[in-house]
């Protein structure tokens, strides 16, 4: 079970409150993660990756374990704790601005 950390605005779309708790059926990739959000919660389509490109969003970050990953590849194994359960893989709306 992978605990999933989404900003508010995404829970909004999502309507769901705190964590969101995912099975995934394969390797726990961000990926994975990804087609499993967008799988349970249609409404999350295409807010987190561009559908066209697959591309993470400019506004939004991944970290698990006090990690960035935005910029590692999608298809990277989670780290040990966020595959196990012990810590959750967290989507946050970067901010912009002067």
């Amino acid at each position: 079970m992978i605990r999933v950390v989404l900003p508010a605005h995404l829970k909004t779309l999502a309507q769901v409150e705190g964590e969101v708790s995912l099975e995934l059926g394969g390797e726990a990739t961000a990926r994975a993660v990804i087609d499993a959000l967008e799988s349970t919660f249609p409404a999350l389509r295409g807010t987190i990756r561009d559908p066209a490109s697959d591309r993470r969003r400019p506004f939004i970050r991944f970290f698990a374990c006090e990690e960035d990953l935005s910029h590692e590849p999608l298809d990277l194994p989670l780290p040990a704790a966020v595959r196990e359960g012990c810590e959750p893989f967290c989507i946050v709306g970067a901010m912009a601005g002067g």
